[in-house]
């Protein structure tokens, strides 16, 4: 004679489906939620650079504009002399 299992077992073991689905999907979120905040904080350290790079090259080119006026302004001094 078979043995059929009982329905607080076949009940106990639909629970325990659900909690590995419900564990399971946890488990994707939080990954997924991590992964976004690297990739925030990615983009920051990466605007932050790019930022400063911009800052950096500005400069330059102010530094190479104020220059160039000097050079300028020394070449017309000299042509008058």
């Amino acid at each position: 004679m078979a043995v059929t299992p009982s329905k607080d077992y076949k009940r106990r073991e639909r629970e325990q489906r659900k909690f590995d689905k419900r564990m399971a999907r946890d488990t994707a979120k939080s990954l997924e939620l991590e992964a976004q905040q690297i990739a925030a904080q990615a983009a920051a350290e990466e605007a932050v650079k790019q930022n400063a790079a911009d800052h950096q090259a500005g400069l330059e080119a102010a530094f190479e504009a104020e220059f160039e006026a000097e050079l300028e302004a020394e070449r017309k001094s000299q042509k008058v002399a």
